[in-house]
This record gives C-alpha cells, structure tokens and sequence, in this order.
C-alpha cells in the first residue's frame, strides 16, 4: 500500500465521494460516541454529571497520550505491548526522585530521558538485531514490571505533599490538566503525522519498508525513533498517574497496553501497517473510554468487561480488514 492511498495529505485530486469514503471510519466512531452517550445517559445514573465527565477525560488522557505514538507504531507496522508496565515504572522511579530530593522539575525531566531510554532499547533490538516488536517490548514489559514490584515490594511509594505534582492533578477552568496535555500532545502528532518528512516515512516504512529503504528513507533510524516517542508519552502518562494517585505504583497501569492497542485499532489504524490517522485514535480512546465507564457504572461485572473489551478489538480489526479489501477490490 503507497502513501497516497494511507497518507490524506496527497489526496489532491480526489472527487467529494471519494474524500467522504475514506472519512468514513472517523463519520462512524463520531456517530458511535454520540449514541453512546445517548445510551448511558439514559440507562447509567450520574453518567452526564460533570464529575463522571471530568473522570471520563483523566481517562482518556491515560489511553490517549500513550495512543498518540502507538499509532506512528502501528502505522509503521510494528507493536508495542510494554505501555502499562513502563508507566507504572516511571510512576515508581518519580516518586522514588522526589523522595531523595530531586526537585521536582528535574525529576519530570530524567523521567522522560528515562522513557525515551527504555522506549529505545525496544527500538534498537527491532532495528538492528532484528527481533520482532512483539517480542521486544514482551520482553521489556516482563523486565519492567518484575523491576517495579521488586524495588517497591507491591506498595506504593508515597511522595508526600508536592505542590507541582499535585497542580497535575488541580482543574483548570473545570478540565483536568490530563485532559489540557492530552490535547496539546494530540495536536502536536497530528501535525507530525501529516505535515512533516518523518510522518510521510512512518507510512511508507509501514507501507512497504524494503521499498521505503530503496527510497532512501532510514528505516532503522525510524523505527528507534517511534519506539522512543513511546517511551517519552509513557513517562508523561507515569506523571499524571503520580499526580492522579500521590505515589508510585508497580501495580498500577496494568492493561493500559490493551486499551491503549484497541483504541488505535478501533481508531481505524491497520495493524498490518501504512494506514491510519491520529483523528481516528482520537475518535478510539473515547469510545474505549466511554464503553469502559458506562459499563461500570451499570455494575457490569469487570470479567464481562473484559469480554466486552475483546470483542471490541477484534470487531474493529475484522472491519479494517473488510475495508483494506474492498479498497483493494475497488482499484482492481
């Protein structure tokens, strides 16, 4: 698949239909969230209240800012199942810099150098030892989360009283400052994704990367790269979760990697590679989020929404595959 039938940047030439066609996964997820609240509002009390609001937005900012680069992930034809475990890390390692004096700022700063390190380590055994993603970061969520529970014995690490910290977690104009990140963060992918030279080569490396790399483009430089974006959005998401909770916690974040995979995928992403958009993603976190709240407050039992969850996932791949056909059987 080429980058002018995945990237909507060249679509230059394309009739109105056309255009709406390949809108219509973000049309559908539009129409989903809509009766979604129509739903919930109707059958799940206190679901439009603004407090279960602002609670839907600290949880879509935990999937989201995470989803932002598993989509240049998936784009890219690649997989990355170490989100959770990594958060929770970084969540431990803050708490454990703020205990030792590190001021704060600082500690927010190594945290990240810390994610993008980690985030590496993955991108570098994919890039040149070969070793599937799948694998890589299979191998680095077992490393991460064995390291977590064995440095803090299964017990949060309080940080006491921090007034940075906690002004991630203070409302600003009623929205939680997740909520502010995660949209900034957003905007900044998406522009990345669309408007630069490495957002045209993560689809082109998904799309095809022996044809990428005949181009001239440096696959492996993209796959490091991709896989260290990840570990930074983690080491953001592990702050607010610090912020969120008021400690590091090895236990904490467990499942993120599966949300965070689903929304990508319910988002419209390809798992095969070369297609997807950051809009679509957008769309995906707050139908995952939605789905996850209104069935909670429903007092659906959480084994039935782990059910729910599954067939989720594999109804939006069975719709990307259906779409990826008859894309193909359209050109024939």
């Amino acid at each position: 698949m080429t980058e002018a039938t995945t990237n909507p940047s060249v679509t230059g030439g394309r009739s109105p239909m056309s255009r709406l066609g390949q809108h219509m996964n973000e049309l559908s997820l539009f129409a989903a969230i809509v009766l979604l609240y129509i739903i919930f509002g109707l059958t799940a009390d206190g679901f439009l209240s603004f407090y279960n609001q602002t609670n839907i937005l600290r949880d879509a900012a935990t999937i989201g800012i995470a989803a932002w680069a598993a989509t240049l992930i998936i784009i890219a034809g690649e997989i990355d199942v170490s989100t959770g475990p990594m958060v929770a890390f970084i969540s431990v390692v803050l708490a454990y810099l703020i205990q030792w004096g590190v001021p704060t700022v600082g500690a927010f700063v190594l945290a990240i150098v810390i994610g993008g390190l980690l985030g590496s380590i993955a991108g570098a055994l994919r890039a040149y030892f070969d070793v599937p993603s799948f694998v890589a970061t299979l191998g680095l969520w077992s490393a991460l989360r064995g390291l977590s529970l064995y440095f803090t014995d299964a017990l949060p690490v309080s940080i006491g009283r921090n007034d940075i910290v906690d002004m991630l977690d203070r409302p600003i104009f009623g929205l939680p400052p997740a909520a502010i990140i995660m949209m900034v963060l957003f905007a900044v992918f998406w522009f990345v994704s669309k408007r630069t030279a490495f957002g045209r080569s993560v689809f082109a490396v998904g799309g095809n990367a022996q044809a990428a790399f005949l181009s001239g483009i440096n696959v492996r430089r993209i796959r490091v790269t991709i896989f260290v974006l990840a570990g930074m959005m983690a080491a953001i998401s592990g702050m607010l979760l610090l912020a969120r909770l008021g400690s590091g916690n090895a236990t904490a974040a467990s499942g993120l990697e599966f949300d965070v995979i689903a929304a990508v995928v319910v988002g419209g992403t390809a798992l095969s590679g070369g297609r997807g958009s950051m809009l679509g993603t957008l769309l995906g976190v707050l139908v995952i989020t939605l789905i996850g709240n209104g069935l909670i407050l429903l007092g659906i039992n959480a084994f039935i929404q782990e059910v729910v969850r599954g067939i989720i996932i594999v109804a939006a791949v069975l719709a990307n595959i259906y779409a990826i056909k008859r894309g193909a059987a359209k050109k024939g």
